[in-house]
C-alpha cells in the first residue's frame, strides 16, 4: 500500500515510519525541508520525501494522487501561545482539501482525549481539527491519546527532568489531576493496527494505558524505578503562570509549550472504554514498564526521536537549506585554526559536542549562558542531544539546531536557537590536516553590534580553549 505520512520529522512520525516500512508499505513522507529527512536511515526501503508546508496551499500539489491512506500527525502546541489553534485549523483545512482530491480511502488522525466538560485550548484545538478532517469524502479513523510515555516524549522528559533534578518538589495542585498514560509502543501498535481496517472507519477511539494515575503518582513511580527518594509538597496557591515558569526553568520545555501543558494538565485525561486493543490484539503496557522501556532505550543510545527535534519554531521557517548558507557579508566572524594529529579522534570530538559531553572548555560559562537564555525566554541548555554518538541534520543540540553533520566530509554546522539580537552559526571542519572552528554572527541593528563586542573577551577565552581540546 502507498501511505502518506505527515509530521515525519516529529516525535510520533519518526517512530511510525520504520513500522510502516517493516510492514512492506511504500511511504511518502511529507517534510518542510528535505535536508531534515535523512533518507539513508531507511535506505533500501520504500520511502520517498516530498516538500510540503501545510500552511501554504501551493505546496499541496506535491502530494501524489495515488495514495491509499494518510496519517495526520501535525500539531503546533509549541508554537505561539495565542495562535497555535489557528495554525492547526489552517493546516487541517489544507490537508483535507488536498486528500479529498486523491484516491485515499482512509485518514488516520492522532488527537487528544477530550472527554472533560471544560477543555484546555490545546484539547479544544485537537477536537476542532478532528471535526475539520471528518468533513470530507474519505473515511476518518481518530485515535485520541493522553500522556504518551516513551524515550524522548515531551511528557516523559518533563517527568524525568523534575525527578532527576529535584529531591524536594514544591508542586502545584494540578499534580492531583488524573490521567491515563500510554506507552509509545502501544501508540504505534494502534496507529498501524487501524490502517485500512474497515471496521475502524468513521470511528473515534480513546487510547490509554491500563492504569489511571495522578501526575504526582507518575512522578513518584518514576522515582521508584530509578531508586530515588523524592518528596512532593502540594502548594494550592501556585498560579498557572507560576506553574508554567516552574516547568520552564526546571525542565527542557519551551515557555510556549509549558503554558499549553499546564493548561492541559488541569483537565482530567481519562479514556472512554472501548475494545480497540482487543480488536487489534494489543497487550497494554503499564506505566512503570513504559518508564523502564524508555530508560533502557536511553541507556542503549537507541532514542529514535525526541519532541525537541520537531523544530516547529519560527527560526526554522526559512528551512535548513536556507540557513545552511552561512552569510559572508555584513557579519562578524571568529575563526580559529589548529593542526590535528588524529583526524578520526578530532571528528569524533566535534560530532559528540554538547549534551553530557559538554563544550570541551569552560562548561560553567556555557551553563551561565544557557541560564541567561532561559531568563529571556529562550530554550537554554537543557535540551541536550538525542544520542551521545550519532547526530543528524534537524536535531536539537542544547541551544543549537544541527544544520549539517557528516563524518565523511569532516563537517558540523550548527545554528543558534538561543535569544540573540541577530543570528549565529558555529562550524567545525577539517581541511588539509587542520581544524577550522568558525563562529559567525549576523547582528540585528545596533543592539547586535553592541552584543558582539561585549562578548569578544568571552569568545577569546572560550573558543581558544574549545578548539585546543577538540583538536587533541
Amino acid at each position: 500500500m502507498k501511505i502518506l505520512l505527515t509530521g515525519t520529522t516529529g516525535y510520533i512520525g519518526q517512530r511510525l515510519l520504520p513500522s510502516l516500512l517493516e510492514a512492506g508499505h511504500e511511504v511518502v513522507c511529507c517534510v518542510r525541508d528535505k535536508k531534515r529527512f535523512d533518507v539513508s536511515r531507511v535506505a533500501g526501503q520504500k520511502a520517498v520525501a516530498i516538500e510540503v508546508d501545510f500552511l501554504k496551499k501551493e505546496t499541496m500539489e506535491n502530494i501524489p494522487a495515488d495514495i491509499d491512506a494518510a496519517y495526520y500527525l501535525i500539531h503546533s502546541m509549541s508554537a505561539a501561545i495565542d495562535t497555535f489553534d489557528e495554525l492547526e485549523a489552517m493546516s487541517a483545512i489544507n490537508f483535507k482539501n488536498r486528500i479529498g482530491q486523491t484516491r485515499a480511502k482512509q485518514v488516520i488522525y492522532l488527537g487528544g482525549i477530550a472527554n472533560s466538560e471544560e477543555l484546555s485550548k490545546h484539547l479544544e484545538s485537537r477536537k476542532h481539527v478532528e471535526e475539520i478532517l471528518g468533513s470530507a469524502n474519505y473515511r476518518l479513523t481518530t485515535l485520541r491519546a493522553g500522556i504518551i510515555v516513551g524515550s524522548g516524549s515531551a511528557s516523559f522528559e518533563i517527568i524525568r527532568d523534575l525527578v532527576e533534578k529535584l529531591p524536594v518538589m514544591i508542586a502545584p495542585r494540578w499534580l492531583k489531576t488524573r490521567s491515563q498514560p500510554l506507552s509509545i509502543r502501544n501508540v504505534i501498535e494502534c496507529l498501524t493496527g487501524v490502517l485500512l481496517r474497515e471496521e475502524t472507519y468513521d470511528n473515534t477511539y480513546d487510547i490509554g494505558g491500563p492504569e489511571i494515575l495522578t501526575y504526582k503518582q507518575m512522578l513518584l513511580q518514576y522515582a521508584k524505578v530509578r531508586g530515588l527518594k523524592r518528596r512532593i509538597i502540594d502548594v494550592p496557591l501556585l498560579t498557572p503562570r507560576l506553574s508554567s515558569y516552574w516547568l520552564y526553568f526546571v525542565t527542557s520545555t519551551s515557555y510556549n509549550l509549558a503554558v499549553n501543558l499546564v493548561n492541559s494538565m488541569k483537565v482530567e485525561v481519562i479514556a472512554e472504554k472501548n475494545d480497540l486493543h482487543r480488536l487489534l490484539g494489543i497487550e497494554l503496557i503499564t506505566y512503570e514498564q513504559a518508564v523502564r522501556n524508555a530508560l533502557n532505550r536511553i541507556d542503549r543510545q537507541e532514542v529514535h526521536s525526541r519532541w525537541t527535534d520537531a523544530g516547529s519554531g519560527r527560526l526554522l521557517d526559512k528551512g535548513i537549506s536556507a540557513l545552511s548558507e552561512v552569510p559572508a557579508y555584513g557579519v562578524f566572524k571568529d575563526v580559529k585554526v589548529r593542526p590535528v594529529t588524529d583526524e578520526n579522534i578530532t571528528i569524533e570530538n566535534f560530532l559528540s559536542i554538547g549534551g553530557n559531553r559538554g563544550w570541551y572548555y569552560a562548561d560553567w560559562l556555557w551553563g551561565l549562558r544557557g541560564f541567561a537564555d532561559k531568563l529571556f525566554g529562550g530554550v537554554g541548555l537543557r535540551r541536550g542531544r538525542k544520542s551521545e554518538i550519532n547526530i543528524n541534520a534537524g536535531e536539537s543540540l542544547d541551544f543549537w539546531r544541527v544544520l549539517y553533520a557528516s563524518k565523511q566530509e569532516k563537517h558540523l554546522l550548527l545554528y543558534a536557537e538561543m535569544k540573540l539580537p541577530g543570528e549565529a552559526w558555529l562550524e567545525f571542519k577539517i581541511n588539509d590536516g587542520k581544524l577550522y572552528q568558525t563562529a559567525t554572527f549576523r547582528p540585528l541593528g545596533l543592539p547586535g553590534r553592541i552584543y558582539w563586542f561585549l562578548m569578544l573577551p568571552f569568545h577569546a577565552f572560550i573558543f581558544n580553549g574549545m578548539i585546543k581540546n577538540i583538536a587533541r
